[in-house]
């Protein structure tokens, strides 16, 4: 056991298959692809098989290592579809090949939900949901994104974003690029082919499974919330909720449940609302000798709404903000003192942090706010070249990262006010979406499970608080779970939650996006994140026995 007893810092993350056979396996059958792939990698860590009792378990282990190409193949296949939510390309067949996932897991009820008009007024994404009667004691609620960022950068990737090449990439010996490889799709698919593998070896998992697939997490999960609210019922009897993560790129094991919130906006200046510029369209640019420009407006607007280190200039922006426990800070703090910056910031793709002191960006990336620049665009969008163009309207996108004791409509407001009140009535303000934060504590079955398979695993972590907290990064977790949440949005009283698995992926929402195939050092590749999420059902479900060192 290699776990490391340092806080309660998380650090989150973030096909087509053959038939899933419906009784027993009477052997191992071999893989159909011939990728060569390595199921151990160049790994220095391997999962302790003395705690291995369980002998269906150990069955499922030498599955997925003689089935690991066809399961890559199946990775593959899901990133060659693209699903890109905030333009609509390759949602409805995505839906459909997931709710396929789930017909051929054998769940015997899977259905796509059109859930219509959001209450933003953007019609939802499909949720596909999916319920797998096991005949078992105990239900976990499976969450999953299927949707993905756009590719707005073709140029800057190494191979096309829906290729799905596997390529070396030092110091793993195989990962896989591809938009959605990490941000989700590797580590779902890896979530599913575990299934796969212990229903193709025993014939039945050893837990009932609730999925809830979304279309929408890249929209601030619109569609999900809506669905959630108008459907609490297809909920009743979970009992728990297992969500995908990863290993960090130095080997640890996230553990993860609470979320940040984020409300998302778009703000827009036009001739017409000022009353100065151009009103109903772009004009040429050589008239801005005489008449005003909104775009230079809407610059001077932004400039006076940010201060230094992305700080939000809104009155009454930060009050109510819940300060971090003794412990929370504590364990920030030693968070900070493991850090390396400079590796920190090669790994995130930034010439450097905000702050020099790790402690500082521990605690901003943990439970800081920020106002930030997602996207600006007007007149001449054209790369290159020239055109003298005066835009009539510039519109500029915005996510606030906020905290316990805050909530996005009270941003909304002072942010109306503060517009207001620094000359900018006319600027409009659009919500795209909000979603509030949520506490969890992991003084529970799911949350030992994950831990024991962590400890079976030799993946080191950091045992979580004894209380609840926010700390865990950014996803619906208000929908779902049990403690205090920024909002109550249906009968739904939520269960508790745990997320983490082995595996490792990164570059989510980047060019060269990637999920690792073969491991590497303290690194599980794909057939080690299977196996680990099997141990955890296995453990969960009462099959392992617990070690009294497990908390």
């Amino acid at each position: 056991m290699r776990r490391i007893v340092l806080s309660g810092i998380v650090l989150a993350m973030s096909v087509a298959c053959g038939q899933a056979p419906t009784a027993p396996a009477t052997g191992t059958p071999t893989s159909t692809a011939s990728l060569g792939i390595r199921p151990a990698g160049d790994t220095e860590i391997a999962p302790d098989m003395s705690q291995i009792t369980n002998e269906d378990l150990r069955k499922v282990f030498d599955y997925v290592d003689a089935n690991i190409d066809d399961h890559v193949v199946a990775l593959q296949r899901w990133i060659q579809q693209p699903s890109v939510s905030n333009s609509g390309e390759g949602i409805p067949e995505s839906a459909e090949m997931v709710k396929g996932y789930f017909d051929e897991l054998g769940c015997q009820q899977t259905q796509i939900y059109d859930v219509g008009v959001t209450e933003y007024g953007s019609p939802g994404n499909p949720v596909v949901y999916a319920k797998c009667d096991e005949g078992a004691e105990k239900t976990l609620l499976i969450y999953w994104m299927y949707d993905t960022m756009p590719v707005e950068q073709p140029e800057a990737w190494l191979n096309p974003a829906f290729e799905a090449r596997l390529v070396e990439q030092a110091p793993f010996p195989k990962v896989l690029v591809g938009r959605g490889a990490t941000n989700s799709k590797g580590p779902q698919m890896a979530q599913l082919q575990a299934f796969r593998s212990i229903k193709a070896v025993t014939g039945k998992l050893p837990v009932n499974l609730v999925f809830v697939a979304e279309g929408d997490e890249e929209r601030m999960s619109i569609g999900l919330r809506k669905f959630v609210k108008d459907h609490p019922e297809l909920f009743e009897g979970v009992d728990a909720m297992y969500r995908f993560g990863g290993q960090a790129a130095s080997g640890g094991g996230s553990i993860s449940g609470g979320s940040e919130g984020c409300v998302y906006v778009e703000l827009t200046t036009s001739g017409r609302s000022w009353g100065r510029g151009p009103l109903d369209s772009n004009i040429h640019g050589g008239q801005s000798r005489s008449v005003d420009n909104p775009a230079w407006r809407h610059i001077k607007m932004l400039a006076s709404l940010i201060g230094e280190g992305n700080t939000p200039l809104i009155e009454g922006f930060m009050d109510g903000i819940q300060p971090l426990t003794a412990a929370e800070a504590a364990g920030l703090q030693r968070a900070g003192e493991r850090m390396d910056l400079k590796v920190a910031a090669e790994n995130t793709g930034v010439a450097r942090f905000i702050s020099d002191d790790p402690f500082e960006v521990v605690r901003m990336q943990r439970y800081g706010t920020a106002f930030n620049l997602d996207g600006i665009w007007a007149g001449n969008m054209y790369a290159g070249g020239a055109g003298a163009i005066l835009p009539n309207t510039i519109t500029s996108k915005h996510n606030f990262r906020y905290l316990p004791g805050q909530n996005g409509p009270d941003i909304v407001k002072k942010l109306r006010a503060q517009l207001d009140k620094n000359g900018f009535a006319d600027v409009e303000i659009k919500v795209i979406g909000d979603v509030p934060w949520a506490k969890m504590s992991y003084d529970n079955d799911i949350a030992r499970a994950l831990m024991q398979s962590y400890d079976i695993f030799d993946i080191n972590y950091s045992v979580p608080l004894d209380h609840e907290t926010m700390l865990g990064g950014y996803w619906p977790a208000y929908m779902f779970g049990h403690e205090d949440v920024g909002e109550r949005i249906s009968s739904f009283m939520g269960v508790p939650i745990v997320g983490g698995q082995a595996g490792h992926g990164g570059r989510a929402h980047a060019a060269n996006e990637y999920y690792v195939i073969e491991g590497a050092g303290r690194v599980y590749g794909m057939a080690g994140a299977e196996k680990q999420i099997a141990t955890v059902l296995y453990a969960y479900a009462g099959l392992l026995p617990r070690p009294a060192s497990t908390n």
